[in-house]
């Protein structure tokens, strides 16, 4: 335990090293201010549903600039050979990275608050639907983190890295979509939609916690993470 909450400290405190971090929390909270409130006061609605509709596309913008650098730039500065050699186990370093992009994540969204307040201070929202919608919030970006850190242990080059994750990811997001659907086999349909990120978080972001979308979001975690682990030990060889 406390080798991997040495990881994490250290991680984390290597992106406010590096103006990665601020630019990402900055940027983020100014661009998705500004596209819920362009439109929250036109509708006239006491409701963050539109605020968590652009989260999974704002996430593909942002997510990959975090994690493009946990295992490309330990191989450009060929300091990854290094990590490798110290007596600490593979899960418990791919862990510690994880956990600490998923602490920047988490920091931006907390951050994030001034939202809802807002929403509650001129209306009446759900407060039960905002919380469960940070929650899938959550889950989603923990997702993309997952898939973001598998890419970047392939690589050592941070733009491959980035632009990768990002493809990939929307892969995912536009699997369920109508304009993919229509051109496959009826008997496909519901695989597609059940593989697609974007399916799950439109049941959760509407205040609907269930247990599928919960198990989905794990399995795909710990299966990217799997394959990182997998990737380090291939490099070992």
């Amino acid at each position: 335990m406390n080798l991997l909450m040495t990881i994490v400290y250290k991680e984390f405190k290597s992106y406010f090293l590096s103006p990665i971090a601020y630019v990402f929390i900055s940027v983020y909270l100014i661009l998705t201010n500004f596209l819920f409130f362009q439109t929250f006061f036109v509708q006239n609605l006491s409701s963050m549903r539109a605020y968590f509709e652009i989260i999974p596309w704002v996430f593909i913008l942002f997510l990959p600039a975090i994690t493009m650098r946990t295992w490309a730039e330990e191989q450009k500065n060929r300091t990854l050979e290094l990590l490798l050699t110290w007596p600490i186990p593979d899960g418990t370093i791919v862990l510690g990275k994880f956990l600490a992009a998923l602490l920047i994540l988490l920091l931006t969204l907390l951050l994030s608050c001034t939202v809802p307040i807002t929403i509650m201070l001129l209306g009446n929202p759900d407060g039960g639907v905002i919380i469960g919608s940070y929650a899938g919030a959550a889950l989603l970006g923990a997702s993309y983190i997952a898939i973001g850190m598998w890419i970047s242990s392939l690589t050592e080059n941070q733009i491959i890295a980035f632009i990768g994750t990002a493809m990939f990811i929307l892969v995912f997001l536009l699997i369920g979509n109508e304009v993919v659907t229509t051109f496959i086999p009826s008997s496909l349909v519901p695989l597609f939609d059940y593989l697609s990120i974007a399916t799950h978080f439109q049941s959760i972001s509407r205040g609907v916690i269930d247990s599928r979308d919960i198990i989905y979001y794990l399995s795909i975690i710990i299966f990217f993470l799997y394959l990182n682990r997998k990737s380090l030990e291939r490099r070992k060889w």
